[in-house]
């Protein structure tokens, strides 16, 4: 079996590409917003939630290491 010329096969590729992101179907900008608003605010959340979960974790850490000085 011969192999296709190289570049034609990108241009395969490329030209599926285009006809794959034209089935896409884009947010629009309000989406956008509220989505990009939603995913920073529960980072945030997270983040804090992990911050007060390390530093109990550090105090109770702290604590038994101390217990055996």
């Amino acid at each position: 079996m011969k192999r296709k010329n190289i570049f034609k096969r990108i241009g395969e590729y490329l030209k599926d590409i285009k006809g794959e992101l034209k089935k896409v179907t884009w947010p629009t900008k309000n989406d956008l917003i509220k989505t990009t608003i939603a995913v920073l605010v529960s980072s945030l959340i997270f983040g804090v939630f992990l911050f007060i979960v390390d530093m109990i974790f550090s105090r109770v850490i702290n604590s038994i290491i101390g217990a055996f000085k």
